[in-house]
This record gives structure tokens, C-alpha cells and sequence, in this order.
């Protein structure tokens, strides 16, 4: 039994870290080598696809704007670029185009690189075929410059703050309201058992009158 709640347990961390990992943005340090537009034909991967453009019908295909990019060790990272609308994650994005131009005019080369902050959610996979999609980008002076996540540090201070202030409305409504009517019930059931024993008590006195067997 042991084993089976630690397996439990275990799922339900590996779902949330999943959870948190795709959805939470990243950030990359990257020079952007190329821009396209692709028309792609969605599959069983669609679920890791934004929805289609605010304002544009629904359909199995459609055209994607992708960023291709370059970290300082020369491994390429291909995002996506889409809406994500008033869908999940609420990013709210909707200038996907703006962002692709934005994008395209910072591609540059290796003899005159340009790096980039590219803010995405979501996962890279090349056996899925899906790719993170990105946010914002942003100008930064070289490679090595440091980025720290305030959003996410924000995020999990927030989240541990309401999951104690959560857990410590249960345990008041626990002490005060829960645990009283357990104790109520408890000395109910205790009034009833010691009831029972006195008519019990009483019935064998009776059936002891027609025994012959004298009275205790």
C-alpha cells in the first residue's frame, strides 16, 4: 500500500512539473538566423498548436510563421510564432505578425552576430514535430548575459503563499467545525452503546425471572 501512494504521488508531481515546465515562459539567449512562413497540416501533434489567428477560420491546415535561431554553441532552436488569443496559456498574444517583423530584422550573421532574448512557453521535439512558441523578443548586448525568471519567481511565491493561506482555512475549518461534530457524534454513539448495555442488562434480568435464576 506503501508503494502504491508514493507511485500516486509521484504522477501527480511529474503531471504539475510537466504542467508548469510547458506552460511557465523561458527564455532563450539566441541569434536569429532566418524567418518563413510554412503552411502546415496538423495531425495527432495538434494539441502543442496554438489556435488559428484571432479573426481566421478554423481549419486542419494553415500557414505558421517560424523564427529559426542559433545559441552561442551553434545548436539551432526553431520557434513557432502564434496567436494564442484569449486561449490557454493566457498570454494574451496577439501580434504574432508584429513579432515576426520584428524578428526578421534582427537576423544577422556570425561575423556581426546580434543576440536576442526570445520569452517562449511549450517544448521542443523533434519526434512530435512540435516547437515553443515565442512571445517576445528583445535585444540583449552578448550571450552571456544573465537572465533571471522574476515571473516565475513571482508565479511559486504567490502559489505557495495561497496554498498555505488555503491550508490554513482548512485546518481552522477543521478545528472549529469538523472536529466538534466528530466529537459529537462520537459521545452520541458512546450514550447509545452505554443505553444499549443497561436495556441488555435489564432483558436478561427479565428472562432471568422465568429461568428460576434469582435476580443480580
Amino acid at each position: 500500500m506503501r508503494y502504491v501512494k508514493w507511485t500516486f504521488f509521484s504522477i501527480i508531481a511529474v503531471l504539475l512539473f510537466s504542467f508548469f515546465h510547458y506552460t511557465l515562459p523561458q527564455h532563450d539567449v539566441v541569434r536569429i538566423v532566418g524567418t518563413e512562413n510554412r503552411r502546415i497540416d496538423f495531425g495527432e501533434n495538434s494539441f502543442f498548436w496554438a489556435s488559428p489567428d484571432v479573426g481566421t477560420s478554423v481549419d486542419r491546415n494553415r500557414d505558421v510563421f517560424f523564427i529559426q535561431t542559433l545559441r552561442a554553441d551553434n545548436k539551432p532552436v526553431v520557434y513557432r510564432n502564434e496567436d494564442t488569443g484569449w486561449g490557454w496559456p493566457p498570454y494574451f498574444k496577439l501580434d504574432s505578425s508584429n513579432l515576426q517583423a520584428q524578428a526578421q530584422s534582427m537576423v544577422s550573421n556570425a561575423a556581426t552576430p546580434q543576440w536576442a532574448e526570445i520569452t517562449h512557453y511549450g517544448w521542443r521535439n523533434e519526434f512530435l514535430t512540435i516547437f515553443p512558441n515565442a512571445i517576445s523578443i528583445r535585444a540583449v548586448e552578448g550571450p552571456d548575459v544573465r537572465i533571471i525568471p522574476w515571473f516565475n519567481i513571482l508565479f511559486f511565491v504567490v502559489l505557495v503563499g495561497v496554498l498555505f493561506l488555503l491550508w490554513r482555512m482548512w485546518a481552522q475549518f477543521r478545528e472549529r467545525t469538523i472536529d466538534p461534530t466528530l466529537e459529537s457524534i462520537s459521545d452520541t454513539f458512546d450514550e447509545i452503546d452505554e443505553t444499549a448495555d443497561g436495556l441488555w442488562a435489564r432483558f436478561k434480568a427479565w428472562l432471568a425471572t422465568w429461568t428460576g435464576k434469582p435476580r443480580k
